[in-house]
Formats: C-alpha cells, structure tokens, sequence
C-alpha cells in the first residue's frame, strides 16, 4: 500500500490559543482512517488544513502526492468532504441539490446513481426541508460522492442521529473502503471507530497521543477489560485507592471504572472490600476493554466531555 496523504509538524494557532499542536501522521491508500477525540481536541481544524479550507501556520500536508497548499484547485476535483453540518436552501429538491453540486465539478456521477447507492430514491423530489435526519446526513455524503472522489472527509458524520441511522450510515460508509476510496473521518464516538477504521489517532489538546489499530491502542494500554462500579461513594473509592489492586482506578462521572488485565482477581477484592464495608453493590459490571478506557487510561477524561 502506498501513501494517500502525509502531514508532518501540522501547527494552527489562534493568538494565544494552539488548535493543532505539531501533529504528524500518514494515511494509506484504502485505508479507512479515524481521528477521535472530544469536542476542542482540534480533529476538525486538521481535516479542515488537509481538506484546504484553513492555512496552517506550520507543517506540510501531501495529499494524493499533491501540496495541499500550492495545488489547492487539483486536490478538490479529487476528494469529498461531508462538513460537521450541510445547510442547503430548504426549498431545494434532494436530485437538484446532487445536479447542482456535480456541476461544479468536470466530472460528476449521475444523480440517479447516488440517489439509488445512498437509498434516497424515494425522496428524490422532496425538498430539503422534508427530510430526516438521517437521509439528510446521507445527502450530505452524496454530495461528497458526486465527484466520485478518491480520498473522502467525514467529519463527525453521524453526530446527532438515532441508532438505527448511525448505523444504516456504517453500512454506507464501510462500502466506500470496498470501492476502492480512501476514507478520513473524525468522531467522539470510540465504538464508530472501532467499527468502521483500520487505524485510529487518538487527539487531545491539539496533539496525537496515540495512534494505531484500534486492537493495538487497547493492547498497548494494557487494558483487557474494566470493571465498573456505580453509585460507590467516597468511602469505597479511598478504600480502592489504598487497596493496592492491579488496576488504574478512574472516576468517570458517578461511576468508578478499574482498568485492568486481571478482571477476576480485580471483581473479587472489589467485593471483598464492599463487603468488609458492609455495602452492598447493585451497580457492578465487567466489560471488555474499548477505545473509550483508552483515552480514559491516557488522560482521566472521557472522549464526550
């Protein structure tokens, strides 16, 4: 596999304030790469550098074998980009908006053809304003496909739709891998991640602290599984503190989690000490290690926050 796009030393600053903090990573080409991290992490001010829409103050990005910064007009014929949010005039009919945006381009795929890949047929004359959420965010990703581009930008494509729709977007968007397409997305949500991406760059305050396969991430955390407790009060986590147990102890809202690779020994002194305690935990789950405890692990916040 060969490179699709090379960033090394990506800096953007605000006065004062460093958005994107000396940021280097490569993306193969097929590869389907995600950028996860919470909201402020700089996730979107980097996709925004290498989609050409912001200048960095430093770094270089090579997209497609292309500088992003002096051939700025040959590398938008060649990708998609699906912004956080697409505002289009409401009135607008889902197939003019998809003939409208491919007549912007030299080369276009026909409306009818995205209309049928997207599952939007028929809403092909509903205005904008008729549509869901979830069809209006796959007409959002039409519009990034109209060029049949060969890298795509995702942008936190599925925030704010239910379940059913986030995942009827998955399906959409593992289909573009299997086209051949190379697919950046950023997302705060780590099981998004884990479903869709080959490899993962976990962000906060503006740098990379981690970057691998999702499965290596969580491997070289040393985190097989955690186990959760709700509702303990203070008592219990000085007691847990104190208690020595191969685990990193996190508070995570009203929860304690323990992150481990010894789960059974851990869930026994758990209980053990409750009881000497004399407390009784209704709120006690064991679950395998996910992108979420990583960050978790790294920082001592949740992705979310």
């Amino acid at each position: 596999m060969t490179a699709a796009l090379e960033v090394e030393n990506l800096t953007k600053r605000y006065g004062s304030l460093t958005a994107v903090d000396d940021v280097s990573f490569s993306v193969e080409t097929r590869e389907t790469f995600g950028i996860l991290g919470p909201n402020g992490a700089g996730k979107t001010t980097t996709l925004e550098m290498i989609e050409g829409l912001r200048t960095p103050n430093a770094g270089s990005i090579r997209l497609l074998g292309m500088d992003v910064l002096r051939q700025p007009q040959e590398i938008k014929e060649r990708i998609g980009v699906q912004l956080q949010s697409t505002t289009l005039h409401a009135k607008l009919r889902v197939a003019e908006a998809l003939r409208l945006f491919g007549s912007y381009y030299r080369q276009a795929i026909p409306a009818d053809q995205l209309l049928q890949e997207l599952a939007l047929e028929e809403k092909r004359d509903a205005p904008v304003a008729q549509l869901s959420g979830g069809q209006r965010q796959r007409l959002a990703l039409a519009l990034a496909l109209v060029n049949d581009p060969q890298v795509v930008f995702l942008d936190e494509p599925t925030t704010g739709l239910d379940p059913q729709a986030r995942r009827n977007l998955w399906e959409i968007i593992a289909g573009l891998a299997e086209r051949g397409k190379t697919v950046l997305l950023t997302t705060h949500y780590m099981e998004e991640a884990e479903e869709l991406c080959t490899r993962v760059a976990i962000m906060d305050h503006g740098r990379v602290i981690a970057l691998d396969t999702p499965d290596g991430l969580i491997a070289d955390a040393g985190l097989e599984a955690s186990v959760e407790i709700g509702g303990a009060g203070e008592v219990l986590h000085r007691a847990l503190q104190e208690a020595g147990l191969p685990a990193r102890l996190v508070a995570a809202g009203d929860k304690l989690v323990l992150h481990t690779s010894e789960s059974s020994k851990v869930l026994g002194e758990v209980t053990r000490i409750a009881g000497q305690l004399g407390m009784t935990l209704d709120d006690l789950a064991v679950r395998k290690a996910t992108l979420e405890d990583v960050f978790l692990a790294l920082t001592g916040r949740q992705l979310r926050e």
